[in-house]
């Protein structure tokens, strides 16, 4: 039984992404009616950011496509960073595309018909893709095209400061 079949959705959410994305003046394509793109210049390097419905589940997914390329072959220091990562994360995970050879941060939310309320978790959850990919990307930089090992790359992100410089 499928019980997100039973709630009924005024709107394509992927209409919302792409008003959120219009008023913020990022240039984005609509691939499909269930799914938008716009790519994102950071600090770093530019991101893919796709958002895809999922009609059947009532879900709205995003997934910001990290521009690193790996040139290792041991896959094992790519998920064990994976899982370091994940482990502190509270919002989404990340995850590496075989098929692309990045990595990529996900997360999903549920639909809800509180448009306004909805509107505002667009924003939220675009933000923290954003920010944890610009957080992570010097991390997955130096373990997928140095070598580096996973626990000595995030060392840094571990410490606590204390003071002012």
């Amino acid at each position: 039984m499928n019980l997100a079949a039973n709630i009924s959705w005024p709107e394509n959410p992927i209409d919302k992404v792409e008003s959120f994305l219009s008023a913020c003046d990022y240039t984005h394509e609509r691939r499909s009616s269930n799914e938008i793109v716009v790519e994102i210049n950071g600090k770093w390097n530019d991101m893919l950011i796709f958002f895809s419905f999922e009609e059947s589940m009532q879900c709205l997914h995003i997934s910001c496509l990290m521009n690193i390329e790996t040139k290792i072959e041991n896959k094992s220091k790519i998920f064990e960073l994976l899982a370091l990562i994940n482990d502190n994360l509270w919002v989404g995970h990340f995850s590496y595309w075989t098929s692309q050879k990045m990595p990529v941060f996900r997360h999903s939310i549920f639909c809800s018909n509180h448009m306004p309320l909805f509107e505002k978790q667009i924003a939220q959850i675009f933000e923290i893709a954003v920010k944890e990919c610009e957080r992570m990307y010097p991390v997955f930089n130096v373990v997928l095209n140095k070598g580096m090992e996973p626990t000595q790359a995030l060392y840094p992100l571990l410490m606590e400061t204390a003071g002012q410089a």
